[in-house]
């Protein structure tokens, strides 16, 4: 699309500032509707984004419906979103994973990190699973996937473009394929191997973002008897088993995933340590207690309790209460994984929650150690959200 077909959208007085900072959104509320009124657009028109004297500050796309209404894709005036540019940045996502990993099963592209947002890109070797969630790239889409396609030269691509929060773009939830896309793909994750679901799995079928927390998760299990809740298809604790603890207990209410996690114990010669409980993680770890079970190592890893800032409230008190009962199953001097993906929730605040929700049962905390998303998932440093997942490694001991 060439400059002259872009509109411009206006800003507020000084409400450049954060954009020129580097971050890539323009909140409704900073547009100048008088001079570029929102009901102007169309959802996904690309638009040149200009400071309140018509100065440009770079080229993205618009929804007007959103809250954030604008997200940039370049600083550069002109700009065309074609094959070209996307590949452009395909290549340079590449060529960190290619850097950094040495076998191809990573987020390829990991949305504003990536300079790209409103996409995700997992990368299982010739199988690339593809997340749309914003209606500036699902214009683009056609664009992305031939890109793709002469980049990385996939065998298949999954569209899962089936997250509720395209809900809040006015996007329909749908998924579809290109070329052959099995059920199934396998990896291998710390000496583990795995079968992971695709279309069938949960989001984009695996979790490479909890990849270098899980690795460090084996000095903590060996000779142990671990607790994995939230475990979906066993990437902590068939690994756990794997890395010498006597003893894993997975929890998870999907059918799917604990028929996925017996299979992949057993692939691995783990089944006769590993077993699995049926059952949301409140309620199993409240009968737990009730039968006065005991462990060394209890990891959490819950999906986000606070997916808007509305939800912080209860969020917080899920993750307490969650931990609290985490906590009252350990033996003392016994180990707590604690991991949140809310990007609202920020790692200082989680941590406070565990010392609170310790004191609360007489117990004393010791941080031990910090994890925070793989190296795939880059952090983009002007805008905080983007560092999204943090884990904490403690030891709880008498007070």
């Amino acid at each position: 699309m060439a400059e002259t077909q872009l509109a411009a959208v206006i800003l507020r007085k000084n409400k450049d500032r954060r954009l020129r900072a580097g971050h890539l959104w323009v909140y409704s509320n900073e547009v100048d509707t008088r001079k570029t009124p929102l009901s102007g657009f169309e959802p996904g028109d690309a638009v040149v984004v200009q400071t309140s004297t018509g100065k440009p500050v770079g080229t993205g796309y618009i929804n007007p419906h959103s809250l954030i209404c604008a997200r940039l894709l370049t600083r550069r005036t002109p700009a065309v979103f074609d094959t070209a540019f996307f590949s452009r940045r395909i290549e340079t996502a590449l060529a960190l994973r290619t850097a950094l990993y040495e076998t191809p099963h990573y987020r390829l592209v990991y949305a504003e990190g990536d300079d790209l947002p409103g996409l995700v890109v997992d990368r299982y070797a010739d199988v690339l699973v593809v997340q749309i969630t914003t209606a500036g790239m699902e214009r683009c889409q056609a664009a992305i996937l031939e890109a793709l396609q002469q980049v990385v030269k996939p065998r298949g691509i999954l569209l899962r473009n089936d997250s509720p929060v395209r809900r809040l773009e006015q996007l329909e939830l749908e998924t579809g394929t290109i070329g052959e896309v099995p059920a199934k793909v396998n990896l291998e994750e710390g000496g583990t191997h795995f079968e992971v679901p695709l279309g069938a799995g949960q989001k984009t079928g695996w979790f490479f973002d909890q990849r270098s927390n899980r690795l460090a998760m084996h000095k903590y299990v060996k000779g142990r008897r671990v607790l994995d809740v939230f475990s979906y298809i066993g990437a902590w604790g068939v690994q756990a088993a794997r890395a010498g603890a006597t003893e894993v207990c997975c929890v998870d209410a999907s059918t799917l995933a604990q028929e996925m996690l017996a299979n992949n114990a057993a692939a691995n010669g783990v089944s006769e340590i590993v077993r699995v409980e049926s059952g949301g993680a409140f309620e199993v770890l409240k009968a737990m207690r009730g039968e006065r079970r005991r462990f060394d190592v209890v990891i959490v890893d819950p999906p986000a309790f606070i997916k808007r800032r509305k939800d912080i409230r209860n969020g917080e008190q899920a993750y307490s209460r969650l931990n609290q009962q985490a906590m009252q199953l350990l033996e003392s001097g016994g180990f707590l994984i604690s991991s949140s993906c809310s990007m609202h929730l920020a790692a200082e605040r989680l941590q406070q929650i565990l010392q609170q929700s310790a004191h609360h049962l007489g117990l004393r905390l010791q941080v031990v150690e910090r994890g925070f998303q793989a190296m795939d998932h880059p952090v983009h440093p002007a805008i905080p959200e983007t560092a999204y997942l943090k884990t904490l490694f403690c030891r709880l001991l008498p007070a």
